[in-house]
């Protein structure tokens, strides 16, 4: 994790991650990290009717999550392949 973000995994998105094979989980955290170092990487987009939820595409899949700036905390919803990510 970047500077002093951290990760909070919700119970559905930890299911999400351990079905993943470990270089796919590996590129949605370093994508992340990027999104968080940067603010402005990758396809990231705001989600229409969901309050202060997010979208980054890694690839085939989307990641859904949360961020909370003032207390430097990214809390990832779920990692689904497009398919079924909405």
């Amino acid at each position: 994790m970047n500077g002093n973000w951290r990760y909070v995994v919700t119970p559905q998105a930890e299911r999400d991650l351990r079905r993943l094979d470990p270089q796919v989980k590996a590129r949605v955290f370093g994508a992340l990290d990027r999104y968080v170092a940067e603010r402005q990487w990758g396809d990231v987009k705001k989600l229409h009717g969901r309050d202060n939820e997010w979208r980054l595409r890694v690839g085939d899949w989307r990641v859904r999550f949360r961020v909370n700036t003032q207390e430097g905390v990214i809390v990832i919803l779920a990692v689904r392949n497009r398919s079924d990510a909405y």
